[in-house]
């Protein structure tokens, strides 16, 4: 395996160094979701290097969200708007914007259409549409940090737009932002049926013997894989690291030789001293979660009491949808992360980001949309009703808990009736409850290298 290994990584080196050389410009680092920090100061592009879609970016990045709403109204006032993501409450936050625009001009109107491909065939849709000297699409919210990274940005096909109120909320100069445009920050967590006696309470539980989670496979949702990669990050490895040293004698002897297998492999991979714990439970975890298609199902299984001793990792927010019932409920599962005495990572946090497409046939109006779901409680509404999305706007933060109080969902009638649903936040899920953040420069980067190991590991069939 070592020299497969060799070998695999080798290639790898030869095809990044081939990419590097086709790179018009270096590729922008991610910003943190939710508190972005400011960057050196960047040489803004000569504007006769900007394609027409990157000219209006650039003089919407100046303006207010009302100015570009009035641009927006005298661009696409009787038009269609073609937009494109990876999820659905896109479509819903349309007509919240297109009301917001009636505010300012009570005769404006605007048919739309909001796509959501599935199988991640957005990537091949946008692909598709930059070849138009023209696009279908004039916006798009994305998720996928590493292909949006190399198959998106790197490539031209999609321009970032930072408004101009989001930029002064995070403190942050728009003209010179290195990163993408999160709109929200999304976290799946481990959770356990609890109606046994079983418990979790250490992140290496899950890859223990006979361990299967419930959990949607890498291949068909790729933040999965990401989630992978940055676990090999020296931050979560060593987040890893410190949950095994908790782990009694006897469950460390389990684990063991296959951390001393696998040093040689973090060494060739160029980890540091605790990639062999990351790696580690990287094969344990791929050899044993079981494979199921959505989060909805893995939530609508766990919750039944007859789950008994089962657990998976998946989207927070979809607890919302559990109806009450004599065999389902809440309360028959546990937020690992939650409990006392919990050690080790609860879960991960991936984004959708929003952008431009550089051929966007209605580019101001695609800015003032972004503006206004980025900038105002109302139009993050769609996602911020529920819990478990944080917007990266701080104001908007703030003013979602205040309108919808995630942080006591679970309280009916002044009664604490499930504690599950009252939502910690961002920050306590990033520090605390030890989230693991996506880093698209990173996964593009460990695609080429821990991606090839983890795609010769032998996956788990429930068959």
């Amino acid at each position: 395996m070592k020299k497969a290994l060799a070998l695999l990584l080798a290639l790898a080196m030869i095809f990044a160094l081939c990419a590097c050389g086709q790179q018009a410009a270096p590729a922008p680092a991610e910003q943190p979701a939710a508190e972005p920090a400011a960057e050196p100061a960047a040489e803004p592009a000569a504007e006769e290097n900007l394609s027409e879609v990157q000219k209006i970016i650039k003089q919407a990045e100046g303006m207010t969200m009302e100015e570009l709403a009035k641009k927006a109204i005298e661009e696409s006032n009787g038009k269609m708007l073609y937009g494109v993501g990876n999820s659905s409450r896109g479509k819903s936050s349309l007509p919240l914007f297109i009301q917001y625009l009636q505010t300012i001009d009570p005769n404006y109107t605007l048919e739309f259409d909001w796509q959501q491909p599935k199988n991640n065939k957005i990537f091949d849709q946008l692909t598709a549409n930059s070849t138009k000297a023209t696009g279908t699409f004039a916006v798009t919210l994305i998720q996928d940090g590493n292909q949006i990274e190399s198959k998106m940005v790197q490539t031209g096909i999609l321009d970032t737009f930072i408004p101009k109120e989001w930029a002064e909320a995070n403190g942050v100069d728009a003209a010179t932002y290195d990163g993408y445009l999160p709109l929200q920050t999304l976290n799946k967590v481990f959770m356990f049926n609890c109606t046994g006696e079983k418990t979790y309470d250490n992140v290496w539980d899950y890859v223990a013997e006979g361990e299967h989670g419930q959990f949607m496979d890498i291949d068909s949702e790729i933040v999965g894989k990401n989630f992978l990669y940055m676990l090999t990050a020296p931050q979560y490895a060593g987040w890893l690291k410190e949950a095994f040293d908790k782990l009694p004698a006897d469950e460390q002897a389990y684990f063991l030789p296959t951390i001393n297998e696998l040093k040689g492999d973090a060494e060739d991979l160029g980890l540091d001293e605790n990639g062999a714990y990351a790696l580690a439970w990287i094969k344990l975890w791929v050899g044993s979660y079981n494979a199921v298609t959505d989060d909805g199902p893995i939530c609508k299984n766990l919750t039944d009491k007859s789950a008994v001793d089962q657990f998976g990792l998946l989207v927070y927010s979809k607890l919302r949808s559990i109806e009450e019932t004599d065999s389902a409920s809440v309360n028959n599962v546990k937020v690992a992360a939650y409990e006392d005495g919990y050690e080790g990572i609860g879960g991960y946090g991936y984004c959708h980001y929003m952008f431009v497409p550089d051929n966007s046939p209605l580019p101001w109006t695609a800015c003032a949309f972004i503006s206004y779901i980025t900038c105002t409680v109302d139009g993050f509404s769609a996602w911020g009703k529920d819990m478990g999305g944080y917007s990266s706007n701080p104001d908007v933060a703030k003013g979602t808990e205040e309108k919808y109080g995630h942080s006591q969902g679970g309280v009916v009638d002044g009664v604490l009736t499930y504690p599950n649903k009252n939502d910690r936040g961002y920050d306590w899920w990033t520090t605390t409850g030890k989230l693991v953040l996506e880093d698209p420069e990173y996964c593009a980067d460990a695609a080429f290298t821990v991606g090839s190991w983890i795609e010769m590991l032998d996956k788990y069939s429930a068959g």
